[in-house]
């Protein structure tokens, strides 16, 4: 396969031992390392599973899905066209670390690979030859690859992240497509980095390698020689640990790097740097060597270090039982309170089970703010009604977000409209005042994945509104997610009762924020500012939740 790129260098960061080890932020902190020597990088994360992409999965079994700015056409062939701009929640920690906006071609999965493969040949294009994994599966994986990696700019370096263990059967045409690919483009092109778990056992006091050796050689004997070990464990690793890694992975004991627990997670390319992971990287590649400049991101992760005091901020949702369900939300929160100089706790409440005003009552007597979060589907609502109905009767800061915004424009119908049985259409198709209903494009398909309003879009924010002082501009451009909106002929009649409609779209017809008046931050949001959150640069309606926060903390305080 011509690659049309002979400058480009590749780093494939793979898995093993267990899932969930961090392969993601150890991708984006090797950007970084990248990043701080002036070097242009790019990344794609591949994922295993059928799905198109994440959009149709729940958040407690994937966790979040983040959206980007621009959506993509995916289209495997002539006549089938599939939009998309949900993709991994990985890509969130990409753009936190790179300061980079991704594009959803960067996201692969196997659903798309094996659509590909699999209509072209009904189209005819493989007429007279028998279509198997290898070569076709794997050359459309590379071809995918070589997309991603021609598009102008060229990158210095691309880093593909892929998803799972190594071990997994469903990676395994990616693995040897990554195969194949350093075959083709030269060893001296390609670093392979795994990232594998070195656990600690207290009962014997020493490091155990053993999960780590056969991590390593599960990848050998697929072909593929790893370059660099990325240790996960509790504490850094000791010397004799390195070098048995090192023996018997077959590396370099210098390029056995520790990957310990750390508080703020943001310190990681910094712990690399000292680790010599980036001169590492510029030696193997034949780089020019150039001096790191890590002061600016120093400075960032100093902003999250001796806070002066605690913020916290209860989120009361549907998926709680899994952190990353809602992970760009809690950086974003995390970012704020580092610019505050706060220190951040989320207290999780589960709407299922704590559903009554009385119980949420309860629950946010001693919580600074409140951000409601977003979701789909009945379970957990009346719950998340409740909390924005107590929040009615207080001064407690509320943001809510999406789903969020929505169910607290029914609290309000409810309470202080006394619409009785007032809903979202979403839980109740027959509620008698449906003040959030289907858009009207979305009544005409029955078809969930890559349909919604999604991507960025246009805010045009009212004059003389808390959010307009907030952003201090009259429009903005904000990522969406969302099939059902607020009904302007139901929030019309609330705003003589102190509910405002403070933002649009560029067509005035969909809502795009509320507020209440008369209160120090009430304020509901269709979209999900949470994405263009960055260390350093926290969204402007998340800084201003947790300052709003800090006051009435003071008021609490002292009541």
């Amino acid at each position: 396969m011509a690659s049309r790129n002979n400058s480009s260098k590749f780093v494939f960061v793979t898995g093993g031992v267990l899932s969930g080890i961090g392969k993601g932020v150890t991708t984006a902190s090797i950007a970084k390392l990248l990043q701080f020597r002036g070097y242009s990088v790019r990344i794609i994360k591949i994922d295993p599973y059928l799905n198109i992409d994440p959009g149709t999965l729940n958040p407690i079994e994937h966790g979040e899905v983040f959206v980007t700015d621009q959506t993509w056409m995916f289209s495997p062939v002539e006549g089938f066209d599939f939009r998309i701009s949900e993709i991994d929640l990985d890509f969130g920690t990409y753009e936190r670390f790179t300061g980079m906006e991704v594009h959803p071609s960067q996201n692969i999965t196997s659903g798309q690979i094996y659509m590909s493969v699999i209509l072209e040949e009904r189209k005819g294009g493989f007429l007279g030859r028998t279509v198997q994994i290898i070569p076709h599966v794997t050359d459309r994986i590379k071809q995918r690859i070589w997309d991603v990696i021609n598009k102008n700019p060229i990158p210095d370096v691309l880093l593909v992240e892929i998803g799972g263990t190594v071990g997994d059967i469903e990676a395994m045409p990616f693995l040897e497509a990554v195969r194949q690919l350093v075959r083709e483009v030269g060893r001296d092109r390609v670093a392979m980095v795994h990232v594998t778990l070195v656990p600690y056992m207290k009962s014997v006091g020493e490091f155990k390698t053993k999960p780590t050796q056969h991590s390593a050689r599960t990848l050998q004997s697929l072909g593929i020689q790893p370059d660099i070990m990325i240790c996960r464990s509790e504490m850094p690793l000791s010397s004799a640990a390195k070098e048995k890694i090192a023996l018997f992975c077959n590396v370099p004991k210098e390029q056995v790097i520790s990957n310990p627990d750390i508080p703020i997670i943001y310190q990681l390319p910094l712990s690399f740097e000292e680790e010599g992971l980036g001169e590492i990287l510029v030696n193997h590649f034949a780089l020019e060597s150039r001096t790191p400049d890590t002061d600016a991101w120093r400075e960032i992760v100093q902003s999250f270090e001796n806070p002066k005091e605690k913020v916290v901020i209860a989120m009361p949702g549907k998926y709680t039982t899994l952190g990353d369900s809602y992970k760009s939300i809690n950086e974003a929160l995390s970012h704020a309170a580092a610019a505050c100089s706060a220190q951040l706790e989320i207290k999780w409440i589960e709407t299922e089970e704590r559903a009554t005003e009385e119980c949420l009552s309860e629950d946010l007597s001693d919580v600074d703010g409140v951000l409601l979060t977003p979701g789909f589907g009945e379970r957990g609502v009346e719950g998340m009604i409740c909390a924005a109905s107590v929040l009615l009767d207080s001064k407690i800061p509320l943001l809510g977000i999406c789903f969020g915004a929505q169910l607290s424009t029914v609290a309000f119908a409810r309470k202080v409209m006394e619409w009785k049985g007032a809903n979202t259409t979403e839980v109740d198709p027959d509620s008698l005042y449906p003040v959030v209903d289907l858009m009207d494009e979305q009544k005409l398909t029955d078809d969930k994945g890559g349909t919604m309003r999604l991507g960025g879009h246009e805010v045009i924010i009212e004059k003389g509104t808390r959010l307009h002082e907030i952003y201090g501009k009259d429009s903005v451009r904000e990522r969406f997610r969302h099939r059902f909106h607020l009904i302007e002929r139901y929030l019309s009649k609330m705003a003589d009762k102190g509910l405002k409609i403070s933002a649009y779209d560029t067509t005035h017809h969909i809502i795009n924020a509320i507020e209440l008046i008369d209160h120090p931050f009430w304020i509901g949001v269709q979209y999900h500012p949470e994405f263009k959150s960055r260390p350093g640069a926290p969204h402007p309606l998340y800084l201003e939740l947790i300052r709003a926060a800090l006051q009435y903390k003071q008021v609490r305080v002292k009541s």
